[in-house]
């Protein structure tokens, strides 16, 4: 299976897990997920009264040089560690 297909499936397995992770981790999926597909981040930070898109734009933002490809698999890595532990 290529990355890509990984990375897709990874996407789809993340959402069966019985129990929600906690935020910082969903922060991670995201910024993670957001990378892998778009790359770095980009338009204005949200402002400090937007707490929710501010900390997911900032988690975003602190991938932002990360390739891609790194970016994707860190995703898959991540969402494996879950999928083990929920098990």
């Amino acid at each position: 299976m290529s990355l890509e297909e990984d990375f897709e499936a990874a996407a789809d397995r993340v959402k069966d897990l019985s129990s929600r992770p906690d935020n910082s981790t969903l922060l991670d999926l995201y910024a993670l997920y957001k990378q892998g597909t778009d790359g770095d981040v980009s338009g204005k930070r949200p402002s400090r009264l937007k707490i929710k898109a501010r900390a997911k734009y900032d988690a975003w933002n602190d991938r932002s040089g990360t390739s891609r490809e790194e970016a994707m698999q860190q995703y898959v890595d991540l969402v494996d560690r879950l999928v083990e532990e929920d098990a």
